[in-house]
């Protein structure tokens, strides 16, 4: 017998009820305890949900660990009079036990293949502590760093967000879900234009036209489903008017229809039941209608399909056909994963001890640590020198805080901290005080670090957000840290020492009152497990900072968003120090940000030399070659992540300034150069037209070349059809 025709027998055989159960997700709570007769228990009550459907429930959230999950899965297969195993669900984002910088720094890698390896180490601890799926990758572009959940994007551009994307699916998924036990599947969120919530305020409404939606917020989406990604979050926002989960023109039409993606597609936590918020839905019973219509096939948190389904039914308001079709997607799910065979997949607490947070996962965090930090200011502070005498203060010392949000399974007790990973590199000149917490300060705390930088060389603060300052509901007005360490700025200031700010926090941030006073400035993000040393290596020159930000760093809050791919408007601004009143501008502050989307320092100085194309035009069906030699001026072996971008001078619709189209990363030795290649094609050209059409345009186009989106060589060519 086939898979399909044994998962259609199953179905079969399945009650009405039975079917709606495969239907529902429950939180882990619901699992807490077995009781000897095998009915598990729970918090049920408050959704109206009985013990009978938590036997036929379809999948479970936020259980791990192997012995718990072997536990929960005997019991129920043992209660389950068709033998349907459990989906055990979570969100593993970034890492589960040995976790890796979170994914806006990961993004600043613009490392692929590292990025992949992260994915895949994640996905080796969270299948032998007994998970499935995870959802992950967050594949929202974001342009408001006021929204907290901009730590979970790799950032503002969907071209860089696609490649992303791709690699953390093949990272957890690998090619084979059913023979190698040591992946998961992988969950793409939110879908969709989540990260275009109105004010960066979470959960807000999300406006836009289908051409803007298509164009920038859902490539990344659909690489990733084009990669293979298993299964599909609806968000939380309206698009068009609808929300997501009860949105058939997004997910019936789009994602279903034009797309033909036919795995499983999941709320997220309880939206179905915001159907009735959001002013869409009566009650319930409309919102389960809603969403089985769009094609939800898990309800993740509430009950609506479970306590309405079968009389939408019986009412002849819903098809049985719609319920069918979406249990056959969820066993059909459960059958790549092996778990009909194998219902305790993967979950081993003996190989849990040996493979969970391992020396060789940690060394792979620390080397994407190292690699996502961005350097955004140095004049000669950096790199440290053995023999110097600092002074380590701040809140972010020896704070274990260094995770960020979607850790949850990991530990900040054994994180790597900065000030002991510094003091091993320093030895005894190393000099730490706290300074001041992350939102108080008392003159205590400051006396010690003024006696702490007193007789230091050079001063090093540690400062940032709290991670729980940054993720799912998380909005800020203010991205500023907070007074208290700004306060402690302005003291070590009035020394006139040469200083350092190393920041850990989950999104851009406005810097002012720090990288005006500081001499140097490391973006460390929430660099993770190994963080600490990753940052003391970056610090003492150990290792090279290479990082180059995916997202811009406004130079006020009042600019955002603010974007490098932006529109030019009929009154572009001609340049910053302009007098000019009437054009498109701020009186009051520069319209550039503070530092620009691709930009990034180093100890290396890199140099480019003449940009060259093969030729001054392109016509479909051939390629165009672009060359630049880059060197490395500097005195340090040093990588260079060369950037080419393209401006599309005349669309049948306005094109932004500047668009990434490639990137190539090299690694030079001192007075080392090399020439960096690339190849234009005609399809890179293409663009979503007002009729929605994807082509392009004959005519003229920039192209340019560069280490950041505002520093570029520039040539120009015209496509030819």
């Amino acid at each position: 017998m086939s898979e399909q025709r044994r998962l259609e027998h199953i179905l079969r055989k399945m009650t009405l009820d039975e079917k709606i159960a495969q239907l529902q997700q429950l939180a882990a709570p619901f699992y807490d305890e077995a009781g000897d007769d095998g009915q598990i228990t729970g918090p049920m009550e408050s959704l109206g949900i009985t013990a009978e459907t938590v036997t036929n429930a379809g999948s479970v959230l936020g259980v791990a660990g192997a012995e718990k999950v072997i536990s929960v899965q005997r019991t129920h297969m043992a209660n389950n009079r068709h033998g349907i195993p459990l989906l055990f669900m979570a969100d593993i984002v970034h890492g589960f036990k040995t976790i890796f910088p979170i994914p806006l720094a990961m993004g600043c890698s613009w490392d692929l293949e590292l990025a992949e390896r992260s994915a895949e180490i994640a996905a080796k601890e969270a299948a032998v502590s007994g998970l499935h799926v995870t959802f992950a990758p967050m594949a929202d572009l974001v342009r408001d760093p006021r929204w907290g959940r901009v730590m979970e994007s790799t950032g503002e551009d969907p071209y860089l967000n696609a490649l992303f994307a791709r690699a953390m699916v093949r990272g957890f998924q690998g090619t084979d879900l059913k023979n190698d036990t040591g992946r998961v599947a992988s969950c793409v969120k939110h879908f969709a234009a989540y990260g275009l919530a109105e004010g960066g305020r979470e959960y807000n409404t999300v406006d836009l036209s289908e051409r803007q939606l298509r164009e920038y917020y859902l490539p990344a989406y659909k690489a990733a489903l084009d990669e293979g990604a298993e299964m599909v979050m609806t968000s939380f926002n309206t698009v068009e008017g609808i929300p997501a989960s009860g949105n058939v023109k997004l997910m019936r039409d789009l994602l279903r229809g034009e797309w033909g993606f036919d795995g499983v597609v999941i709320s997220d936590w309880a939206a179905i039941g915001e159907l009735i918020a959001h002013g869409v839905a009566e009650d319930d019973r409309e919102a389960a209608l809603k969403a089985i219509h769009a094609g939800v096939d898990i309800d993740m948190m509430t009950s609506a399909y479970v306590l309405e389904l079968a009389r939408l039914v019986s009412d002849g308001l819903v098809d049985e056909s719609l319920i069918d079709e979406a249990v056959l997607r969820i066993l059909r799910l459960k059958e790549k994963l092996g778990l009909f065979e194998n219902p305790l997949r993967g979950a081993d607490p003996e190989a849990e001890r040996e493979v969970v947070y391992c020396k060789e996962h940690l060394e792979a965090a620390k080397e994407l640590a190292v690699k996502s930090c961005v350097l955004l200011k140095n004049e000669g502070a950096l790199p440290l020198r053995q023999g110097q005498r600092i002074a380590l203060i701040g809140p972010f010392v020896q704070s274990g805080d260094i995770l960020g949000n979607w850790s949850w399974t990991g530990s900040r007790e054994t994180a790597v901290r900065l000030g002991t990973a510094m003091e091993a590199l320093g030895g005894s000149g190393l000099v730490v005080a706290e300074g001041c917490g992350i939102h108080d300060i008392t003159e205590l705390q400051l006396e010690e670090a003024l006696n702490a930088a007193g007789e230091a060389d050079v001063i090093v603060l540690a400062l940032g957000e709290a991670s729980e300052m940054s993720g799912e509901a998380a909005s800020r007005t203010n991205i500023k840290l907070p007074d208290a360490q700004l306060k402690l700025v302005q003291s070590m200031k009035r020394l006139g020492k040469p200083m350092v700010a190393v920041l850990f926090n989950g999104r851009p941030l406005d810097l002012h009152g720090i990288y005006e006073e500081a001499d140097a400035v490391l973006e460390a993000w929430f660099p993770g497990s190994a963080g600490g040393a990753a940052i003391a290596d970056l610090l003492y020159g150990v290792a090279n900072p290479s990082g180059r930000l995916t997202m811009s760093f406004p130079t006020t809050v009042g600019q955002i968003p603010v974007y490098y791919n932006h529109f030019n408007t009929g009154r572009p601004k001609p340049a910053e120090d302009t007098e000019e009143k009437y054009v498109s501008h701020y009186l009051d502050s520069p319209n550039a940000p503070l530092f620009p989307f691709g930009y990034g320092l180093s100890y290396s100085s890199f140099s480019y030399g003449e940009l060259a194309l093969s030729s001054a035009s392109l016509k479909a069906g051939q390629t165009l070659q672009a060359k630049v030699r880059v060197s490395n001026d500097g005195s340090m072996a040093g990588t260079e992540t060369v950037q080419l971008y393209i401006r599309d001078v005349s669309g049948e619709v306005v094109r932004p300034v500047k668009e990434l189209k490639d990137f190539r990363q090299v690694m030079l030795a001192p007075g080392e150069s090399a020439e960096v290649a690339f190849e234009i094609t005609e399809a890179q050209l293409r663009y979503h037209h007002s009729d929605l059409s994807f082509t392009s345009d004959a005519g003229k186009f920039e192209l340019h070349v560069g280490g950041n989106s505002r520093d570029t060589l520039q040539s120009v060519f015209r496509l030819e059809q």
